[in-house]
This record gives structure tokens, sequence and C-alpha cells, in this order.
């Protein structure tokens, strides 16, 4: 054979080889993924070739799944009061995808988890159809009721409410809120329909008690107060405190100023959290500096994603401060942010004697035949402050609602605990003010729950923006609904 004839073959040999090991690459590496890849229509068609599991609360399911004629998507998702129930289960959409606890726990919906292969291989040998298992959460749907009706014609806003003793979440609510029913389906007009949802100013597809951060305002002072309890600032709370009126903020010319004349010179901390004393907190941010502001606001959760299982987006405590911005940021403004579900986890871990649980919403994964596939088990998540401190800020946070700037959240036969917050909106506190609201209720066995909600208000005159008008009364229906569905 001739050289250029021999360079032919050889380069020729050479394209097969490569050809063969591409395919076998394909066949054998890589086969699994490109099954499961999202873009592989026949995995869009395995999805939805059969009824989806459903999402359970209170023992009934909140989820459905009916009938697509005409599609090789045979079935689609369906909800009931899906607009209340989103901020919860997410979507699940034949053109979109799924989110949250759909997406979350796809695989047991769909039947096509690892775990349920043994219930799978029976099926096969006994002819049954295979069907989706079940996602068992927490939550109560007298509560998330309360929270989503409360909500319902104020603006934009969040509830989050959680069980102190065991973490599991009770409710969480978000309005402006979206039907996830609307494009459940593959439609153009449902794709369309999707789009307009996106492109929302206000954001109903996001999950504001998990996903938006606010100024948490005044219910920070609690975790200021927390610090100097804990760092021993402070051992008493109805002794006076150290703190000059008027007080300026350290290396500035500035005054702190206090919302009204209200009794805050020296005022011990049970008065001042009563009242709300911007410049008792701040100095006491001021007096124990950052390093142990941080500290305190770390056990209680900030500065960490928190998966229950869906991400909650990470509060903020700033690191980063100096000795004017570490004040500002103990009485929840300068660069302090937090998501109802992190001051629902402040309020609760007081409430639970200074054990903060870890927060959840799932509390077990079925497969068709009930069988439990998972179970969550309660687990503890830190202990931001001893047992006789919290039940010291217990015993402020009762006066807030007994006699202070909490009163609209009082139950009768209830002892509740909780604290008002007003956080400044835009530049130089131009844009309405967010109205916050924390809180916890105690009956005779103990704390059963826990709430934050917090409200985006832009209808409201300014004058009339505030926590305990606002927020106090969503809370107190919030926990009444608990209690009530405990009897």
């Amino acid at each position: 054979m001739n050289k250029p004839l021999r360079r032919i073959a050889i380069f020729c040999g050479l394209l097969v080889l490569a050809l063969l090991a591409r395919d076998n690459w394909l066949q054998y590496v890589q086969a699994d993924s490109l099954a499961e890849h999202e873009k592989n229509r026949r995995v869009t068609i395995e999805r939805y070739a059969q009824p989806r599991g459903d999402i359970i609360v209170d023992g009934k399911p909140i989820t459905g799944s009916k009938a697509t004629p005409g599609s090789d998507l045979k079935y689609k998702r369906t909800w009931k009061d899906g607009p209340m129930w989103a901020p919860v289960t997410g979507y699940s959409s034949q053109r979109i995808g799924a989110s949250q606890l759909e997406n979350i726990d796809d695989g047991i919906l769909t039947g096509n988890d690892d775990r349920l292969f043994f219930r799978r291989t029976l099926d096969m040998l006994t002819g049954e159809k295979k069907e989706g298992g079940n996602v068992v959460t927490t939550l109560d749907s007298a509560a998330q009721k309360a929270a989503y009706e409360g909500l319902k014609g104020r603006g934009k806003g969040a509830v989050a409410a959680i069980d102190p003793s065991t973490g599991a979440i009770l409710a969480l609510a978000s309005t402006p809120s979206y039907d996830p029913g609307s494009f459940a389906g593959n439609t153009n007009d449902e794709a369309e329909e999707f789009l307009n949802l996106d492109k929302n100013k206000d954001k109903p597809l996001v999950n504001r008690a998990l996903r938006e951060t606010y100024p948490p305002g005044s219910t920070f002072k609690v975790v200021t107060a927390a610090a100097a309890l804990e760092h021993g600032l402070y051992d008493g709370i109805d002794s006076k405190t150290d703190s000059p009126l008027p007080w300026t903020l350290p290396d500035t010319q500035t005054e702190l100023k206090n919302e009204g004349p209200i009794p805050c010179k020296n005022a011990t901390l049970r008065e001042a959290l009563r009242v709300s004393c911007n410049t008792v907190f701040g100095k006491i941010g001021s007096d124990l500096g950052k390093d142990k502001m941080l500290e305190t606001a770390k056990k209680f959760g900030f500065n960490s994603e928190q998966f229950v299982p869906v991400r909650s987006n990470a509060s903020n405590f700033p690191e980063d401060m100096d000795k004017p911005q570490t004040a500002l940021s103990s009485i929840g403004q300068f660069e302090t942010a937090a998501t109802p579900l992190q001051m629902a986890m402040v309020a609760s871990a007081i409430a639970n004697d200074g054990t903060l649980m870890e927060p959840y919403m799932v509390s077990e994964l079925q497969a068709r035949n009930l069988d439990v596939v998972e179970k969550h088990s309660p687990k503890e998540m830190s202990e931001p402050l001893s047992k006789e401190n919290a039940q010291k800020l217990q015993q402020m946070m009762e006066t807030v609602v007994d006699k202070g700037t909490g009163t609209m959240a009082k139950i009768p036969g209830v002892t509740v605990g909780g604290k008002t917050g007003t956080a400044q909106h835009g530049v130089a506190n131009s844009k309405n003010p967010y109205a916050w609201f924390i809180s916890y209720a105690k009956t005779d066995s103990g704390s059963p729950v826990a709430v934050a909600v917090v409200v985006e208000d832009s209808d409201a005159d300014r004058g009339d923006i505030s926590g305990g008008g606002l927020a106090a009364p969503i809370a107190k229906d919030v926990m009444k609904a608990v209690i009530d569905s405990k009897k």
C-alpha cells in the first residue's frame, strides 16, 4: 500500500474508533443523565403519565390530578385553594416545570424515587398501575387560612408560624399570590399566564415568607435584649439601664431619635421594650459591640440559609460595621434584614425557653399504600439564650402585649408575648414603612405557636401604618386558629 492510501486508512480507522468511543460514552457513561435530563421529552411524558401523588395537610389532600385528553401528557396537576397553598406547594406545570415541594419531592409524587423501587416491582408483578406517593406536611389548615385571609387586601406581605417545641411550620402565607392551576397544563395560553405572573411588578410568584428579606425594625430589639442578657450587660429586666436622653451615635454628632415623647431615659429593659426605645437598644448594641451582637444574631439563625426543605434566603446581620452602624443595626435598621421565617424563629426560640428547633414543613413521605418512606424527627438547631434569660425576655414581650404597643394581639384566656416593628423603607424613609409583628401564645400545656407577620402596605395612609395596628391582628388570628385547632 502506498503512503497516501495508508494515511487515509489510518485516519478513517481513527474516525471509526472515535465514533465507537463516543457511542459507548453516550450509551454507558451518560445514559442515566440523558435518560433523566429535563429536556428529554420521554422524561416529561413519564412524569405526567399517571396521576401525581398528593400533598397532604391535616390528613387531607390539597392537590389532585385530572386527565388532559388529546395530549401525550396524560394528567395535569390541580389544587384546592391554589392561591392560599401556593407558597407551600409551589407549582407543577407541564410546560414550565415545578417549584418548591412539587419540585423537591417530585420523585415521591411521580413514584419514580429510588426508595419506591420495591413498591414499583410489586406493582409490576401484580399488574397494579403505577402511582405516586404522598408528601405529608406539618401545616395547620386553619392557621394557613387565617394568615392568608388576614393578608388579603393589605397589599404585599407574608406570615410564618412555627410550633416552638418541634420547629414544625404551621403556616406559610404570602400575598399577592397566584393560582398554580392557571398554568399547570401545556397550552400556549397557560405559558402566557406564567410569563405575565413572572413579569408582574408585585412578584406574586415569590414566596415572601421564605425568599424576601426586610429590615425587621423594632422586632429585632428582642435579639438585642437577648444579647444584653446573655453577655451580662444587664441582669435584671426591671433595673434602670445606662441610657441617657438625648443619646448621640458614637463618633458622630447625630442624635438617635425615638418615635415620639416616650419615657426612654435610663428606662428598664422591660419598659424600653414596651414603648420601643431606639436610644436604649441602640446604645446596648453599641456597648456590646458588633462581635457580641453578631454572635447572638447567628445563634438565632441569621446569616445562614434555612432548608425546610424549600430553601429560605439567609437573613442578614452585618459583619463589617463601625460603632454607629452597630447601633443602628441593633434596632433593626442599617443593613439588618430578615425573612418572616427568621423572625418567627426568633419568637419561637424565646417561647421555647431559649432552645431554637430546626424549622421544617414535611413530616413524612409516603408510598401510595401509605407506607412511610421517610419520617422527619425534630432537631435542635441552637440555644441562643439560657432558659432563665428566655423567661425574662418572655416577661418583657408579654408586657408589650399586656400594656404596650402590642395590645391588638391579646387573646382572652391566653398568655401572649409580642413585639411590634415599623421599619423604614426607601431612600430617606420616603416610602411607606413595613409593619411587623412577632409573637407567641402560651396555654396551660405550653407554647403551641410562634408567629411573624410583615405587611408591605401600599394603600393605607402613612400615619396609619404600624406593626401594632396592621400586623398584630393578623398574628392574633393565626395564634387563635392554632389554639382552637388543638382543643
